[in-house]
């Protein structure tokens, strides 16, 4: 048994959501957003080194010598899988890895509001998960997923680095692809897609043009791409997407994007008040008419007012979510006064 199996034990008996190993520190995870030292004693450079590379792969290993950082899944057979990424920084050789759940979580379990449901049944066009590093996206995607597969006999042809969750069979075929070892890019996954007969395809990251580009163009020839990225809200992701383009390129790119974009589902993780788990603060645009019509015009600014708007649609604004988990007495009013922009949101609540 590697060294490393019996921390990672410990971190999922702590329910650790990440685990770090790195020179100068013992073991440590973070759990609900915190960070804890385990009671280990402090890893030199070169221990540090053994225990990482004795859970790589020769090819793995190959990797980080030649780019000095390398992203990995490993698993431990009835504990679970973990996304690693290794990389060498000026104390030596550490790595940081993300637990993922042995069982794929359900809508209601993760808190994720009904109106994704209606979202997914959409046959094409494009839907993007977005919020920070750390919030839970690879998560809801692999939710989505398996939703897709319960419901519907579709073949669902997936692009991530790494593989996270491993989705069984079930109503529909899915073919999952790593980069790395099952392709070399995600555009070039991309480029192969579209004639690999697919009806959703998933893209774990729309992180250049070229993938983002692919991406819009497969939701406007009958396909259902969901994706995510790394940003805070709907009209800074419609933003991204229309910068990523040269400037001779925008105009072009509105008009298709305001076309093919069904939805942007944000989301935010926060801790619980009693300190038991993280709970799902979401915001929710859906790409109907008045929305378009804000993205093929350059009025970005004005996609949250209309947002506020339409609520009846499932249209849900960040603070909202978040006002709502205050009421029901689930986050604490400091956790609110963090994650609310409208400051005047919280005045009733205050002593």
């Amino acid at each position: 048994m590697a060294i490393l199996d019996k921390v990672f034990k410990a971190a999922m008996d702590l329910k650790a959501s990440d685990i770090h190993v790195l020179p100068g520190e013992p073991f440590m995870i973070r759990r609900l957003g915190t960070m804890i030292r385990l009671k280990s004693q402090p890893l030199t450079a070169a221990n540090c080194r053994k225990v990482i590379l004795e859970i790589l792969t020769p090819e793995q290993r190959k990797i980080l010598g030649r780019d000095m950082q390398v992203d990995f899944a490993y698993q431990i057979k009835g504990l679970g899988r973990f996304r690693g990424s290794a990389m060498f920084h000026n104390n030596g050789l550490s790595c940081i890895f993300r637990a993922i759940p042995g069982e794929i979580p359900s809508f209601e379990e993760l808190g994720i509001p009904d109106v994704m449901y209606k979202i997914l049944e959409n046959h094409q066009g494009i839907v993007l998960v977005t919020g920070a590093t750390g919030h839970g996206k690879t998560t809801t995607l692999a939710s989505m997923i398996d939703y897709i597969n319960t419901n519907h006999a579709h073949h669902v042809l997936t692009v991530e680095d790494p593989i996270e969750f491993v989705h069984p069979l079930k109503k529909g075929a899915i073919n999952q692809r790593q980069l790395g070892t099952d392709t070399l890019s995600y555009s070039n996954a991309l480029k192969g897609a579209l004639r690999q007969d697919p009806d959703v395809i998933v893209i774990g990251e729309l992180r250049d043009l070229d993938t983002i580009s692919l991406a819009i163009s497969a939701s406007e020839t009958g396909h259902l791409v969901i994706g995510t990225l790394s940003t805070s809200g709907a009209p800074k992701t419609v933003d991204r997407i229309i910068d990523s383009y040269p400037p001779g390129e925008q105009n072009q790119i509105r008009a298709m994007l305001s076309e093919s974009l069904k939805a942007v589902f944000t989301q935010r993780l926060l801790p619980a008040k009693d300190g038991s788990k993280m709970h799902l603060a979401a915001e929710v645009m859906i790409g109907n008419l008045s929305i378009a019509n804000l993205i093929k015009d350059s009025k970005t600014f004005q996609i949250r007012s209309t947002m506020q708007m339409g609520t009846k649609l499932g249209m849900k604004l960040m603070d909202d979510s978040v006002i709502e988990l205050l009421k029901d007495d689930k986050i604490s009013l400091e956790t609110a006064q963090a994650n609310v922009d409208k400051k005047e949101l919280l005045k009733p609540f205050m002593a």
